[in-house]
């Protein structure tokens, strides 16, 4: 299993992710409260501020203190990412 690291020593499996999000936008805003009331929420900052979300098939949106920019290039990389 490939893991992709998301920040602070936190991995999430990559053959899971949807999307590697911008979290700046009201609409993006709007999408973590919805996920948060359902508690599908995983906060992986270690209480920085959020530079991304991650989503993940099972419905899961993760936020990252690293940027999106930064996780993108480590997907296709392979760099970011362990066995």
């Amino acid at each position: 299993m490939k893991l992709l690291s998301v920040g602070f020593g936190n991995y999430v499996a990559s053959d899971r992710i949807l999307a590697i999000l911008n979290p700046d936008s009201a609409p993006m805003k709007r999408l973590k409260e919805e996920i948060k009331s359902k508690g599908l929420l995983i906060d992986v900052t270690q209480g920085r501020r959020t530079r991304a979300f991650i989503a993940l098939d099972s419905g899961h949106l993760v936020l990252s203190g690293i940027q999106a920019d930064t996780l993108a290039t480590r997907y296709s990389n392979d760099s970011g990412k362990k066995e």
